[in-house]
């Protein structure tokens, strides 16, 4: 049967994405590894206004059982969100290496304008290949991240049977998440793209209907209050 709700939310506003923000076009390498980046005072913002949409849901909506990125970012999320919440006991929560970003490969640290200066190869190639196909030299494609989903979600389904899930994350998991949850084939992976970007804390929601997985809403961020 497998879980019977499934709540996805990306990580809150990240030193990194701020970073990259003001660098506009400007290339930009940033300092920290991608698994110890950390939020920011918006970030943290957006993780308790999550908390405060947790504390609000119904009993039957409200997850039971947390799965985690190993990430910083997106642990920092979840705590906290949980603070705010204020559940007492705490949650369950698995930190599961499968939920991390996707890998950038050489990629790694830099923003759109240092890859453009860096490696216009590799950029031209993403163009020929699409961005759902492309896999940079060290990294990972989106395919690749929705084949380590599909395991995932076939142990979740397993380990969280009849309960409601909470999973956070990052936008390249969510992406996908909805790809494999569909049961899309690969080669329909590029459509998923068009839901990009997933915003910094924003809620998927799926819940069990008809045997299969129906989406409720995706990407949202009314929580947020316009932040």
């Amino acid at each position: 049967m497998g879980p019977t709700r499934i709540i996805a939310v990306r990580h809150g506003e990240s030193a990194a994405n701020l970073a990259f923000r003001l660098a506009g076009t400007t290339p930009l390498v940033y300092e920290q590894g991608d698994d110890e980046v950390t939020l920011t005072e918006l970030g943290r913002t957006q993780a308790a206004a999550l908390g405060r949409l947790l504390a609000a849901l119904p009993a039957g909506e409200a997850p039971e059982l947390v799965w985690c990125s190993p990430y910083r970012r997106a642990f920092d999320t979840w705590r906290d969100a949980q603070r705010t919440w204020g559940i007492d006991p705490a949650l369950p929560v698995t930190v599961d290496g499968r939920l991390r970003d996707q890998e950038a490969g050489v990629f790694a640290r830099l923003n759109l304008a240092a890859i453009k200066e860096r490696f216009p190869a590799e950029v031209a190639r993403r163009e020929a290949e699409g961005a759902y196909a492309f896999r940079p030299p060290g990294g990972e494609s989106l395919a690749d991240v929705a084949a380590r989903l599909r395991r995932f979600l076939a142990d979740l389904g397993e380990r969280a049977d009849g309960r409601r899930v909470l999973i956070v994350a990052h936008d390249s998991v969510v992406l996908a998440l909805r790809h494999v949850i569909a049961g899309s084939p690969d080669a329909e992976l590029a459509a998923v793209l068009e839901f990009a970007p997933v915003l910094n804390a924003s809620v998927s929601v799926w819940r069990t209907g008809g045997g299969r997985f129906e989406l409720v809403r995706f990407n949202d961020v009314s929580h947020l209050g316009g932040r």
